[in-house]
């Protein structure tokens, strides 16, 4: 399997932004020391190309964020001031789901370890996400591989917005969303399917819930490639999730999603989506455990 990063791409943003860039690399050094990887699984991704990304986003929103012309307003919806680093980092995660796509219909699975940009879309950026990788893998694969059903599981406690409205209609796409009821984007957009959940909902009864959908996610979407957004911020300690849910039930999660997927021969490319603990350390054990199950579930 391969693991693709590009956490040494550093965004320059202005003290005290939330978005928390050191999770990346802190977890590529996790996973790197745990003794489940060879230094060879992990690799830099190639950037996305402009025909890739024009697959789900217009020509006008690239060559703004291509050529540093985004709006102020523009900008303050996507969370990033522009730089030349956040156009080849964006570049480079949607990419690395691209190739952990690729090596998925191989392998079984790979993961990128970042990505789950689900906020982006077509035309516009948003909650921290330019580019949306699952949206731009989906139709990759498409094109290149002729995969005529993929799945996009999305684990994110904010409803993944973006995708939903790119690949709305899209035959060759199904898109589940399993999030906060009350949680960004609060104009949700509707997915294939959607599961909203109250505040405070625990372990249990998001796993009950979670079964149900992806139940009906794979009866109806009978598919050749799943994209798994597997955010770490339904999390108990999470600041922006609203949801409580422990390690044990997010490892339960990824065992459910990860483990039905594997037992129906479903590749599946992983991104590692949203996570923004109140303690750095629980966002990075999370995403860890959920690329550890992957190996694990795939064997």
């Amino acid at each position: 399997m391969t693991l693709y990063y590009a956490d040494h791409f550093v965004l320059p943003l202005p003290a005290g932004h939330r978005f928390p860039m050191a999770k990346y690399a802190r977890l590529r050094e996790r996973l790197a020391a745990c003794g489940e990887f060879r230094s060879d699984d992990f690799r830099v991704p190639e950037a996305a190309r402009d025909e890739e990304i024009l697959r789900a986003h217009c020509p006008g929103y690239l060559a703004r964020v291509r050529e540093g012309s985004l709006s102020a307003e523009e900008e303050r919806r996507i969370g990033f001031p522009w730089s030349a680093a956040m156009v080849e980092r964006s570049r480079r995660s949607a990419g690395a789901t691209i190739a952990a796509a690729r090596d998925a219909l191989v392998q079984g699975w790979s993961a990128n370890l970042a990505g789950g940009t689900h906020h982006a879309f077509r035309d516009r950026g948003e909650g921290f996400c330019v580019f949306n990788d699952a949206a731009i893998a989906a139709r990759a694969m498409r094109a290149e591989a002729g995969i005529a059903r993929v799945a996009v599981i999305d684990c994110d406690v904010h409803q993944g917005n973006g995708t939903a409205a790119i690949l709305r209609g899209d035959e060759a796409a199904f898109t589940f969303s399993i999030h906060g009821a009350r949680n960004f984007p609060f104009e949700k957009e509707e997915s294939d399917l959607d599961i909203e959940l109250p505040d405070g909902t625990g372990d249990e009864e998001y796993l009950r819930q979670l079964g149900l959908g992806l139940d009906e996610t794979l009866e109806r979407s009978r598919p050749q490639l799943a994209i798994y957004l597997a955010g770490a911020d339904p999390h108990e300690g999470d600041r922006l999730g609203r949801l409580k849910l422990t390690k044990d039930g997010l490892a339960r999660r990824d065992a459910m999603v990860l483990g039905r997927l594997a037992a129906l021969g479903v590749p599946v490319a992983i991104a590692m989506a949203g996570g923004y603990g109140r303690d750095i350390d629980d966002t990075v054990d999370i995403h860890a455990a959920t690329v550890i199950a992957a190996k694990r579930a795939f064997a």
